[in-house]
């Protein structure tokens, strides 16, 4: 299924394209892009699917809310013929750490810890060997000196958010807090999800906490901690197409799609569509305001936009050898920053473009200067510096289509 930019500058919608409730789609030129020079990102993206560099993408690209672009290319499953459908299911990867951010932000606004409350204060058994100065904000930007993978653990399940609480108290930190940025690909927030289950009361699983704290009332109604049976017929299988030797084993990042509906991995196992997740980003863009209500407060919202850890290098996510890659955490996305390197979000994207970035596979970022927000869910994953730079090329056709 695709979806052509309109040629209008009121709403259209044509006939048997956009999935039920979907937003209205607006013409690029309405919204102050070049149609001309809008032209070259769905462009480019056809050719990435001809050349069989990705099998397939969903795409959203709106400004100030208003979408100009929202299009299936390609495929979902290549070697089944699968075509690419707009309400297709995918797996997050690392975008559900966004979710999980959010989740223990809403604790921080109720005022059951803060962003430098030890981790040790609402689970004690953490504090061995000498990690009691390690604190929520530690976790939620990358800087604990937690040991980013473990291994040789047989007791850990990173799918059982008890199990990775058990395996991170026994570990021994690699260096002190706040020293160092090491990108954790999963574990630190399967602690972050115990800790609020933990503040929660324990009555609710983490996959209810979030789907009742966050996606409901942000409007994201076919997204969820593991993959439901519901959504299965609709699920777009993992697929690693580029084995060139990377940060993350193609092995792993396939096995994603062994979780089960009970499963629980929330920096790296929610499954979402496209316009799931661009009313995630919405939300944010518009500081805390959901499709139904508001779901944490624009002065909080603000706070977790900061940059942190500005150009401390990402010592694990490193993607430029010899050229340390900054790491622009905030206390709930990764960040643009200044300078020229590295980045999902381009080059020509402002300092406080926020974001999430998935192993391989996907995007979502705002622009707050701009007033842009762009999702790419793709299928058909590639190895992580080759996938950031496809990213980054994409995001600096958007930019460069701006008129104003």
């Amino acid at each position: 299924m695709r979806r052509a930019f309109c040629a209008h500058s009121r709403p259209v919608k044509p006939p048997g394209e956009a999935a039920p409730m979907s937003p209205p789609i607006y013409s690029p030129d309405s919204q102050g892009f070049d149609a001309d020079r809008f032209a070259r990102l769905p462009r480019a993206i056809e050719a990435d699917v001809e050349a069989a560099l990705i099998d397939g993408a969903v795409v959203i690209v709106a400004r100030g809310g208003k979408i100009v672009l929202h299009r299936a290319f390609g495929h979902a499953h290549r070697d089944s013929g699968r075509a690419m459908a707009l309400d297709d299911v995918f797996m997050s990867m690392s975008l559900s750490k966004q979710f999980t951010n959010l989740s223990v932000l809403q604790r921080i606004e109720r005022g059951e810890i803060a962003i430098d409350t030890p981790v040790a204060a609402v689970v004690p058994e953490f504090a061995e060997h000498g990690k009691d100065s390690i604190t929520i904000g530690h976790l939620m930007t990358h800087a604990s000196g937690l040991p980013p993978v473990i291994l040789g653990d047989r007791s850990l399940n990173a799918a059982d958010i008890g199990s990775v609480a058990a395996a991170l108290s026994r570990a021994v930190p690699l260096c002190p807090p706040g020293e160092k940025v090491m990108y954790s690909p999963v574990l630190a927030h399967g602690l972050l999800a115990e800790i609020v289950r933990r503040l929660d009361g324990g009555g609710r699983r983490f996959a209810r906490i979030l789907a009742e704290d966050v996606f409901e009332p942000i409007g994201m109604t076919e997204t969820a901690l593991g993959i439901p049976d519901h959504l299965r017929p609709r699920y777009v299988p993992v697929v690693v197409r580029d084995p060139t030797p990377g940060l993350f084993p193609p092995g792993v990042l396939e096995s994603s799609d062994r979780l089960k509906p009970d499963s629980e991995m929330p920096g790296g196992g929610c499954t979402v569509t496209a316009i799931d997740l661009f009313r995630f980003a919405e939300c944010w863009r518009l500081r805390g305001k959901g499709l139904h209500r508001q779901v944490l407060s624009p002065a909080l919202a603000r706070f977790a936009l900061a940059d942190r850890t500005g150009t401390m290098p990402n010592e694990f996510f490193d993607l430029t050898p010899g050229r340390p890659t900054p790491s622009h955490f905030s206390y709930g996305f990764w960040l643009r920053g200044e300078g020229v390197h590295a980045s999902a979000f381009g080059h020509l994207a402002s300092p406080g473009t926020f974001g999430g970035l998935g192993a391989g596979s996907h995007v979502f970022w705002v622009d707050p200067a701009h007033d842009l927000t762009y999702l790419f869910l793709s299928a058909g994953l590639l190895e992580e510096r080759a996938s950031v730079e496809r990213h980054r090329r994409y995001a600096d056709l958007v930019h460069a289509a701006l008129e104003r």
